[in-house]
């Protein structure tokens, strides 16, 4: 980020950059940077879109060695075409043989191989930056300024819970943080109320409610958050991927625990910010080990009654939650 920063504020641009990782709205801001500073607004003639998979690569070739029409530069922004991870030779030999001195080509992915020849010769022609998830300390700050301008203020347990809802993902949290200011203008303070009336917690938090009311061996409200989710269309076996790393993380942080591990380095650990650590340990007091492997089993063992078409997928699930919210488990 501080590269592309750099080279924004020095008017000096590489022939091609590669933005990627899972943090979607950084890449995007990146992207729209680049391109107020290398385009004009409204130069279509100049300006070349290309997204998803499927591109054809002499197509993009021929508009590359098209010299600008009335401009300093040509640039093509390429987004989620998949030439970082399956092979495309042509485009890559033409970015390794070295690009014209007025192009800019700025790709954009989710997912990249390192060891692909598109890779390297971006790395070796421009800039190559990782947008990966921030770190809690890193969006507290980013929330607080951001609140800060908007004369906004919020304790830090009011913090923690806005995070638990909200997520991780910046472009999520954006939009939490609008709805939040909207809903309070005239005030001063952000309020726990204010959070849980206008905020919806993202699918991973109602996975994690779920289990806990499970480890709460309510297994009325557990199975009702379950009919949540389905009625959300989010699909079983994606609630099942949830459930089992969430009893995964249950037993990590039993096992952790147990080898005299505060909280604090669990934290560091398994990357989880602290208090969604203290959660979790409170959860997984409530299971054995022995549960909790065995919890892990039968989300696998539920997984290949599916595929093998011993089970539906809602049904299977369901018996899972049945299982591990009656009041005592059976083996």
């Amino acid at each position: 980020m501080k590269n592309i920063q750099e080279d924004i504020n020095n008017q000096a641009y590489k022939s091609a950059y590669l933005l990627y990782g899972e943090e979607g709205y950084l890449k995007q801001q990146y992207r729209q940077k680049l391109l107020t500073a290398l385009t004009t607004e409204g130069d279509t003639m100049n300006t070349a879109f290309y997204e998803g998979k499927g591109i054809n690569p002499r197509e993009i070739i021929d508009l590359a060695e098209t010299m600008p029409f009335f401009a300093d530069r040509r640039v093509i922004v390429l987004q989620n075409t998949g030439v970082f991870k399956n092979k495309c030779e042509e485009l890559a030999d033409y970015v390794s043989g070295g690009l014209p001195d007025y192009l800019c080509m700025i790709f954009v992915e989710e997912e990249v191989d390192k060891r692909s020849r598109m890779y390297k010769a971006v790395k070796k022609c421009g800039h190559v930056t990782e947008f990966a998830q921030q770190d809690i300390k890193t969006l507290t700050r980013w929330i607080l300024g951001k609140l800060g301008r908007e004369g906004k203020k919020i304790t830090q347990r009011d913090m923690e819970l806005f995070l638990t809802m909200a997520g991780s993902d910046m472009g999520n949290i954006t939009m939490e943080l609008e709805k939040l200011l909207s809903y309070t203008m005239g005030r001063e303070i952000i309020t726990i109320e204010d959070i849980e009336t206008v905020c919806t917690a993202q699918i991973t938090n109602k996975i994690f409610d779920m289990v806990r009311a499970v480890t709460d061996r309510q297994q009325e409200r557990a199975l009702q958050l379950y009919y949540d989710l389905l009625s959300l269309k989010e699909p079983p076996m994606r609630i099942l991927f949830l459930l089992a790393r969430q009893f995964n993380q249950l037993l990590q942080v039993k096992e952790l625990a147990s080898n005299g591990h505060g909280q604090a380095e669990m934290s560091k650990i398994l990357g989880l910010p602290p208090f969604a650590v203290k959660n979790t340990v409170n959860c997984a007091r409530k299971y054995s080990f022995k549960e909790l492997r065995q919890a892990m089993e039968d989300c696998m063992n539920s997984e290949e009654a599916v595929k093998t078409g011993k089970l539906g997928d809602t049904l299977s699930v369901e018996l899972l939650i049945i299982k591990y919210s009656s009041k005592a488990i059976q083996a």
